[in-house]
């Protein structure tokens, strides 16, 4: 099922209808201002079993985590270091996954057993909605077959998943049409594991040990 949202006025009652698919271990696909994302509860195992089904991604390879506060960070990760509270100050919410070390509360899927987990608070009011609708974190990879490119429309996501998830929320073409900035703050220095929407110039002065 495809539902129309408002972006700028997501309608209550159709995000309370995809936080209660959320936390019943169903997938939703909603829109994010970079690209679709697939969402699942970060804390189900068999919701995040489904997601890497529905996908066709290898298990070895972690899920990222959205959240709709800085405060669920904590409740995520084993540790932030400084870098990462400099980080998020400055680009949460924003297209910036940090990998931080995980809570052992997590789910081994989600973490593919790294012991790392990626985070980002998305800059979008329709992905904030839902994951405080869902009153979890929630892993959201990109909503296409693994190996494709993200969609950036929920035809796209349609096109990829239709007939393997049961809700997709569609307010239009996503904004950015990039995928988020990856930084792992685990190490010193930190180190970019994949480039995005945030340049090498922006993250530099936010990244040095002072």
């Amino acid at each position: 099922m495809v539902l129309k949202v408002d972006p700028q006025n997501p309608a209550a009652e159709v995000m309370k209808r995809a936080g209660d698919a959320i936390l019943r271990g169903e997938l939703v696909a909603f829109p994010t201002e970079t690209v679709y994302g697939l969402g699942a509860d970060a804390f189900n195992e068999a919701a995040v079993a489904g997601v890497y089904e529905a996908k066709g991604r290898p298990t070895s390879s972690p899920l990222p985590v959205q959240v709709a506060s800085k405060d669920d960070v904590y409740r995520l990760a084993l540790e932030v270091p400084d870098v990462a509270r400099r980080l998020m100050d400055e680009f949460f919410p924003g297209p910036l996954t940090l990998v931080l070390r995980a809570s052992p509360d997590l789910p081994d899927g989600v973490t593919a057993g790294t012991g790392k987990v990626g985070i980002r608070m998305p800059d979008h009011l329709v992905a904030l909605a839902l994951i405080r609708a869902a009153g979890t974190p929630i892993v959201a990879p990109s909503a296409n077959i693994s190996g494709q490119p993200p969609p950036t429309t929920a035809g796209e996501v349609l096109a990829y998943l239709g007939g393997r998830i049961g809700l997709i929320l569609d307010d239009g073409p996503t904004r950015l049409r990039v995928v988020s900035t990856v930084v792992d703050v685990t190490e010193a220095p930190p180190k970019i594991l994949r480039r995005g929407s945030i340049s090498e110039e922006e993250l530099a002065p936010h990244l040095s040990a002072e």
